[in-house]
């Protein structure tokens, strides 16, 4: 399957997501119709549901595809995988580097030879660093304790680097994740909205 549009990026106060959109449509017949393709043999060890729990994928500059964990084009690695929304759907792992959105759609190759890939979200991990979703690194879907991030107009913030290697200086460091404010230290220059069984971060200036 192929999947357009992919760029990077994580939004301070929510969860930043990277957006993918899939592109690829059915063949046409020589009637002008849609023609049926049939479900190819799958090597082993993956792609019995497409982007699975464990599986890997490649990156291109505009798309990404399925590909064996063992293969020197895989990049990511599934962490976690569910149909419908990410807005609607459970939260990914804290250290998801990327979330990759899978449009419903009728490919040449699909998970059961119905000739459909239902839509749906996963959560993957860069087989190699860098991770952006690890704590300080500047990216991934959620904002985690040790994520660092910078003010923007009407209360919003984005989050970046806490080593400065983006393209804004950190300016608040989250520091713990409470359930209210009240909770938040006395330091706690910053509330930042992190969602989860603790949904308060308590940041102080860098």
């Amino acid at each position: 399957m192929r999947v357009c549009g992919w760029r990077p990026g994580a939004v301070g106060a929510l969860a930043g997501l990277v957006l993918l959109t899939g592109c690829r449509e059915a063949p046409a017949d020589g009637a002008g119709g849609t023609a049926a393709a049939a479900s190819p043999v799958r090597p082993s060890g993956y792609g019995a549901v497409f982007l699975d729990v464990g599986e890997c994928s490649s990156f291109g500059r505009t798309s990404f595809t399925e590909v064996s964990c063992a293969s020197e084009r895989a990049a990511a690695r599934v962490t976690a995988r569910h149909d419908g929304t990410a807005r609607d759907g459970p939260p990914c792992p804290p250290t998801t580097d990327f979330v990759l959105h899978i449009s419903e759609q009728w490919p040449a190759a699909d998970e059961d030879g119905d000739g459909m890939v239902p839509r749906g979200f996963a959560c993957v991990r860069n087989l190699q660093p860098p991770h952006p979703g690890d704590p300080g690194g500047g990216g991934g879907p959620r904002t985690v304790v040790g994520d660092c991030v910078y003010a923007l107009d009407g209360g919003r913030v984005r989050e970046t680097a806490c080593d400065g290697s983006g393209p804004r200086r950190p300016e608040f460091t989250v520091t713990k994740a409470v359930d209210t404010r009240a909770r938040c230290p006395a330091s706690t220059a910053l509330y930042v909205r992190l969602g989860g069984a603790a949904p308060v971060g308590c940041a102080v200036p860098v």
